[in-house]
């Protein structure tokens, strides 16, 4: 007769082996979690929390500015770069240099210049917040806002993204950009 004895005694071991193997997963998964970069979205300049909390006041503020106000970049060229792994589809790119004039002209729907809104101007990146650029209360000078001499130091994509109040009007726009070093 066979000996019955051992039968049936793999099954702690297979449970030893299944925990082993969850805890080395769980601490993989940790150790390269806590090693990821986070960045906060500063899509409309301010925390994401709020821009949530305020969006429709942040939309309505648009839809007076937009009632209200034309506001264009201007004197910059476009750039040729066509980016490929975008989850959305992005609007002109325009070209970046190693110094840059950024300028922005407010007029109302009149065609007159406003020379008295609050324009902040925010150079970042897509993806880090390590090179971001912040300009507070660009002055007005015959309804152009300009930003001279911004320097970039490393090529890639940026966002030209700006802020313009007047009143309670409120206007957010993005630009997106793309500084391609000459060899």
């Amino acid at each position: 007769m066979a000996n019955n004895s051992d039968r049936g005694k793999y099954w702690p071991y297979m449970i030893l082996g299944f925990l082993a193997i969850g805890i080395t997963l769980g601490y993989w998964t940790v150790k390269h979690a806590v090693g990821m970069p986070v960045h906060e979205s500063n899509e409309y300049m301010m925390k994401y929390q709020t821009a949530e909390k305020d969006a429709n006041e942040i939309i309505e503020a648009q839809q007076r500015f937009d009632r209200r106000y034309t506001m264009k970049l201007e004197g910059m060229k476009l750039s040729d770069f066509k980016p490929v792994h975008l989850k959305r589809k992005p609007g002109p790119i325009v070209a970046l240099g190693p110094v840059n004039t950024v300028s922005y002209k407010i007029t109302d729907k009149a065609g007159n210049p406003v020379n008295d809104a609050n324009v902040t101007l925010l150079l970042t990146r897509p993806q880090t917040a390590a090179d971001d650029q912040i300009f507070k209360e660009i002055p007005g000078k015959n309804g152009y806002y300009t930003v001279s001499n911004l320097k970039l130091s490393k090529p890639g994509r940026y966002i030209l993204r700006v802020r313009a109040q007047k009143g309670d009007a409120i206007k957010y726009e993005d630009t997106a950009g793309y500084y391609k070093p000459t060899k």
